[in-house]
């Protein structure tokens, strides 16, 4: 099945599956026929779907201990724990350094230790540990720092603590340079000297294996624990894995299977009351961490108040919890309006780019809030299906953030842009980074990242669309998606299947939220479904999904809905094809 001719320009092609494989996954396991197929052509047999349907840490994680610098740190962490020592933490104003530090400050309260918190001001101070935050934790007594979500490139920072006399304990998944910094321990699985089959994790993933690994040690040593379980604290781990988008491998998928079941229970008031703030009756899947909880939760540290995220996972009490989400709400909602003024301005200001092609979009722009430059540069790559930078300069120097596109890994790019002295700062992982550059180097920067992407011949030529079969409208129930959710969570490296609805008539359209359509499908047999194009108002789609009546193909996914107690069944439009 191949569809050409779409709204999108991109072909849809099926997703090839060996038949003697789906009826064996199907016959074994007692599957519905679709549900093999999308198994199958995942790549897996009969022998590999039920750790697939239910990933299990302890059949995923392997120990720890493989880790360099691992039993040192957790050994240094443990002594720390059995002498009540004062314990710093210089976490990152992001989900993931939000959820790795409530995650680490939580287990430690267990022992009796309350940490000392710093998240540095992301339009103050920058990322990560400084010597000014690590000679303030310092001075309130903390010798030994834990840096989490940050410090494999501190250097500066680190070698300033060791003068001191300093211990700083580095838990990060950030690439790193040849060099390393002079802390006591790095663990980090990205570091160049290490391999691992934990290159995956988000922070939060390191941090609970050092947690785990330390809690091992005091078990040995017979120390008394009476704080939560780790398990418990899954929730965290699962909610800065997906907001942070790593891929879902066997371990990831493990992490947010089980943490998402935790979520459920409603148990973290903080979790709770941001939920019930968005509408949302319980937290049950990855969606609603990534694209509710994660973005109300990030709007603290783009909009000035890096430690509103951190205090709100850690809120104990339901009047300090609902207190600290109304107020993320708020900001929420400035943020929301600060992105639509500037994303207008950057769209303006690569106009001139997209007209003459260039595989890479740089807006920059004088005093832009630097706080959503990230969320832009994303809206861009959305919109114009190409990676982008977005950059605010002022006072001769710009910084920004940028995202990209499979083939393109920014994050090793901005550092080759580092050591080639075209920026001052700057790193990432594959899909997302930031830089700090002289404002008279934005060309030079530009033409250098184009320049590399000419070679990548994914950003050249539209990705198809790839099917896991063809349905009609009839055909899409709460029965199927209910069977499709067993392949949860989803995400990258573990997309949500995606189908083509083939005899679908548009016969009710209109604006919902912030620029999405909903759409009530019917079908040539009968039957009606409920449909949304998310953020399509101003593109081609919604001149498509406009032309009611008329039958046509729609590509995309099916979703089983909550709402008020009952189950539904949902599509989200991705592309349009006329019949």
């Amino acid at each position: 099945m191949i569809v050409e001719g779409t709204v999108s320009g991109r072909s849809w092609r099926l997703r090839p599956a060996d038949p003697a494989r789906v009826a064996r996954i199907a016959q074994h396991h007692g599957l519905p026929e679709i549900l093999a197929r999308v198994l199958a052509a995942r790549g897996l047999d009969a022998p590999d779907v039920p750790a697939f349907l239910e990933p299990r840490l302890k059949n995923t994680l392997p120990d720890p201990s493989h880790l360099h610098d691992l039993d040192r740190v957790a050994a240094r962490l443990a002594d720390a724990v059995e002498a009540g020592e004062r314990i710093g933490i210089v976490g990152d104003y992001d989900v993931d350094g939000a959820t790795s530090t409530a995650l680490a400050a939580l287990w430690l309260e267990g022992f009796g230790i309350a940490p000392v918190i710093a998240i540095p001001d992301r339009l103050q101070e920058g990322y990560g540990a400084s010597a000014a935050i690590l000679d303030g934790l310092a001075r309130a007594g903390c010798r030994l720092v834990l840096t989490l979500d940050n410090g494999t490139n501190a250097f500066a920072a680190l070698v300033a603590a060791a003068a001191r006399g300093q211990e700083v304990l580095v838990i990060d998944h950030h690439p790193a340079d040849a060099e390393l910094p002079p802390a006591f321990g790095i663990v980090n699985p990205n570091r160049p000297d290490q391999k691992s089959p934990l290159g995956n994790l988000a922070a939060v993933g390191v941090t609970f294996m050092v947690l785990a690994a330390t809690a091992r040690e005091l078990r040995r040593r017979g120390a008394r624990y009476t704080g939560p379980d780790l398990l418990s604290l899954l929730d965290l781990v699962a909610l800065g894995t997906v907001c942070d988008v790593v891929p879902l491998d066997p371990i990831n998928r493990a992490f947010v299977r089980q943490g998402l079941k935790v979520a459920a229970r409603g148990e973290r008031p903080g979790l709770a009351a941001l939920a019930a703030r968005a509408g949302l009756e319980a937290v049950r899947e990855s969606w609603h961490l990534a694209y509710v909880l994660g973005p109300r939760l990030n709007a603290a540290g783009r909009l000035g108040e890096p430690m509103l995220a951190t205090r709100l996972l850690l809120a104990r009490e339901k009047e300090e919890a609902e207190a600290l989400a109304a107020r993320l709400e708020a900001l929420n909602a400035r943020r929301q309006e600060i992105e639509r003024r500037l994303l207008v301005a950057a769209e303006a200001e690569i106009r001139p780019q997209l007209d003459a092609d260039m595989p890479v979009l740089v807006a920059a722009g004088e005093a832009w809030h630097p706080g959503v430059l990230g969320i832009v540069a994303s809206r861009l790559v959305e919109r114009f299906e190409r990676p982008a930078f977005v950059l605010s300069h002022a006072g001769g120097l710009a910084r920004g953030s940028g995202r990209s596109m499979p083939g393109l890994h920014l994050g090793a790019l901005v550092m080759e842009a580092r050591r080639l002295g075209l920026v001052r700062e700057g790193g990432g992982h594959a899909m997302a980074a930031g830089l700090t550059l002289e404002t008279e180097r934005i060309p030079a920067f530009a033409a250098f990242v184009r320049e590399r992407a000419q070679a990548v011949a994914e950003l050249r030529t539209p990705a198809p669309l790839d099917l896991d079969g063809a349905l009609t409208v009839c055909g899409v129930t709460v029965e199927l998606a209910s069977a499709l959710d067993r392949l949860a969570p989803f995400g990258p490296g573990n997309e949500a299947p995606r189908f083509c609805v083939t005899d679908a008539r548009i016969i009710e359209v209109r604006e919902v939220g912030q620029g999405h359509l909903a759409c009530i499908l019917a079908g040539s047999a009968g039957g009606r479904l409920r449909a949304v194009a998310f953020r399509a108002r101003d593109g081609a789609l919604a001149k498509a999904l406009g032309r009611r009546g008329e039958p046509m193909r729609l590509a995309g996914r099916v979703k089983l809905e909550h709402y008020q107690g009952e189950q539904r069944v949902g599509f989200a439009i991705e592309d349009a094809a006329l019949a």
